[in-house]
């Protein structure tokens, strides 16, 4: 029965698909206690949120008289970075996420994220590990990898750490793309306008492609490699032009994770989103000390619909955001 036909209380997704999401997560924590991480389980309510420009937490009021502000977590990535903090040494975690206003194909306002972290990690182990994910619930080849700059020379013509904003806009309008009239004059909006529209469409169609080495203005909680210029020591891995997992060599260090915090808030007041709180327990354990580590998070709803050849989230998920 197709799915505007069945009453709102069953499900969108088989039993078949269902019990494949079991096995799945059944295979995901084999695959982390093989390697000796810990599973660990953090708040989806706090009173602290990632701060990005583009991803939007759910707020919570709470009944109580005076009681702060929660929010429903976008990524446990705050909590985890405590425990690391806290000394951790290799932990993962398979939770709901909610970010706001997300929903399409691909998108579902609740989601399902697993997301490690493993302390002394090199972003090539850290890397390998993703491919090695992949490859035990997927039963893929090992990840081909594929630099940023590269993959825009191939795709798109040109070199992204160095192309100016004429440049881009140039290529955009020979190669005839419709421009979002919201688009202004930021190179890393023109950057992700051309990675969405000629780049991701290309990756990971014979084997899952790692693409590293991101500009330096999305490096979000990624350390910056000093090159000339300079980049982040960030990466996703593609699998059939789809994006499965986003890691990073993780920024340590506070003073500039609070610049970075102020400067995406006063972005998000410029494209008229509301300010995000800019202190945090994360900072506090920066402060005490952060180990150098790496970690990842990816989308375990998208891992399911790759292992069943799905091209709508809803057909892997019980109850979606319409049927909540």
């Amino acid at each position: 029965m197709p799915e505007h036909d069945q009453p709102r209380f069953q499900p969108t997704a088989t039993w078949e698909l269902l019990r494949l999401r079991a096995q799945l997560l059944t295979m995901l924590r084999c695959f982390f206690d093989q390697r000796d991480f810990l599973e660990v389980e953090t708040p989806l309510l706090s009173v602290d949120t990632v701060v990005d420009r583009y991803i939007d937490p759910l707020m919570v009021k709470m009944p109580t008289p005076g009681a702060p502000t929660r929010w429903l977590q976008t990524s446990p990535e705050f909590s985890m970075k405590r425990l690391l903090s806290a000394g951790a040494t290799a932990i993962y975690q398979i939770a709901k996420a909610f970010r706001s206003g997300e929903r399409g194909p691909l998108h579902n306002p609740e989601f399902t994220i697993v997301e490690w972290y493993r302390t002394d990690d090199t972003p090539n182990q850290a890397m390998s590990t993703l491919s090695e994910l992949v490859e035990f619930t997927l039963g893929q080849e090992p990840a081909e990898r594929i630099s940023y700059r590269d993959a825009f020379r191939k795709h798109v013509g040109l070199d992204p750490h160095t192309a100016n904003l004429s440049e881009l806009c140039q290529v955009a309008r020979q190669r005839k793309l419709e421009i979002p009239e919201s688009l202004d004059e930021d190179r890393d909006e023109w950057l992700n306008l051309l990675l969405t529209e000629f780049v991701e469409p290309q990756l990971g169609h014979t084997r899952p492609t790692i693409l590293f080495d991101y500009p330096a203005g999305q490096a979000a909680l990624a350390r910056l490699r000093p090159d000339d210029p300079p980049v982040a020591v960030r990466f996703e891995l593609y699998l059939k032009g789809i994006e499965l997992a986003n890691g990073y060599h993780e920024l340590c260090d506070p003073v500039e994770l609070r610049e970075r915090i102020r400067t995406t808030n006063l972005l998000r007041q410029a494209d008229g989103n509301p300010l995000l709180p800019e202190e945090n327990l994360l900072l506090q354990a920066m402060d005490h000390g952060l180990p150098d580590s790496c970690g990842v998070a990816l989308g375990f709803d998208r891992l399911v619909m790759l292992a069943s050849n799905s091209t709508r989230i809803d057909e892997v998920l019980a109850f979606p955001f319409e049927r909540a």
